[in-house]
C-alpha cells in the first residue's frame, strides 16, 4: 500500500512508534525513525534494512522548532520527498490535578501538542508543493472522554488539543491535497503502560469489549491504513482503536 512513499514518524524508536515504522516499512515505504533516544531509532533501522528496505534515524526534539525543520530537510535530502507524517511522539501524566504543578503541566503540552504543531507546521511546505500529502497523528480516548485510565486531567487535555487540532488542519490542508486524521488509541500494551499495577490492567480489560488490551500492531494496521490511498477521501476523521470502548 505504501510502495514509494516516504515517511517520517516521531518517537519511533520503541513501543507504538516502532510498530508503525516497521508496518510501514514492510508495506514498502522509505522510514525517517525519529526519536530522542538514537540507540532505539538505530535498532529500528537495522530492522528496517534487514527488510531490504530503507531508513534513516535522526535525533530531533519535537518541542524545539530548528530541530523539527532539520528533520524534515534531512528527509528530502535522503529520499527527495516527504509524503507522510505520524505525530507519535508523547508522554503521559498520571497525577491528579492537585498534584500537578506548572512544570509538569508545561512539558506534556510541550510534547504532546505543541511538538504536534510544529512536525505539521515544518512538512506543509513540502507537501503543499507536491500537492499531497498524509499526516496522521496519534491522539488518545483520553483526549475525547477525558482521565480516568491512564492519563488524567493533563494528559486528557494535551490529546484533547490533538483532537481538534487536526479537525482544524484537515479544514486548512484539505485544498492542497493535503489529508490529515487522527487515531485514538486506549489500553496500549508498551513500554510506557507495562509500570501499571495488574489489578488497574484488569479493571481496563473488563471495561473493552473484545477484552484485551491494544497491541503496538493494532494501532499500525490503522496508522498504515491512513496514510495509504486508501483513505484518500477522509480527512478530519478521529478514528478509535480502542478495542470497543468507545462504541460511538
Amino acid at each position: 500500500m505504501l510502495k514509494g512513499k516516504t515517511a517520517i514518524i516521531t518517537g519511533s524508536g520503541r513501543g507504538i512508534g516502532r510498530a508503525i515504522a516497521l508496518a510501514m516499512a514492510a508495506q514498502g515505504a522509505n522510514i525517517v525513525v525519529n526519536d530522542v533516544n538514537m540507540e532505539s531509532a538505530d535498532e529500528v533501522v537495522a530492522e528496517i534494512e534487514a527488510m531490504g528496505r530503507q531508513a534513516i534515524a535522526v535525533k530531533a526534539d519535537v518541542t524545539a522548532e530548528e530541530q523539527v525543520l532539520a528533520m524534515v530537510e534531512a528527509c528530502i535530502n535522503r529520499f527527495g520527498k516527504l509524503d507522510i507524517l505520524v505525530n507519535n511522539a508523547g508522554i503521559i501524566q498520571t497525577a491528579p490535578v492537585t498534584e500537578i504543578d506548572g512544570k509538569d503541566w508545561d512539558r506534556v503540552m510541550e510534547v504532546n501538542l505543541k511538538g504536534v504543531f510544529l512536525c505539521c507546521k515544518a512538512v506543509l511546505a513540502p507537501m503543499k508543493a507536491q500537492h499531497g500529502g498524509k499526516i496522521v497523528n496519534i491522539a488518545s480516548v483520553a483526549g475525547k472522554r477525558g482521565g480516568g485510565l491512564l492519563g488524567n486531567s493533563c494528559y486528557s487535555a494535551s490529546k484533547g488539543g490533538v483532537i481538534a487540532f487536526t479537525k482544524s488542519l484537515a479544514r486548512e490542508s484539505g485544498p492542497f491535497g493535503i489529508n490529515v486524521n487522527a487515531i485514538t488509541p486506549a489500553f496500549t500494551d508498551t513500554e510506557m503502560t507495562r509500570s501499571i499495577a495488574p489489578d488497574k490492567k484488569e479493571f481496563i480489560i473488563k471495561m473493552l469489549p473484545l477484552g484485551r488490551v491494544g497491541q503496538p500492531d493494532d494501532i499500525a494496521g490503522a496508522v498504515c491504513f491512513l496514510a495509504s490511498s486508501m483513505s484518500d477521501y477522509m480527512t478530519g476523521e478521529i478514528m478509535d482503536v480502542d478495542g470497543g470502548l468507545m462504541c460511538d
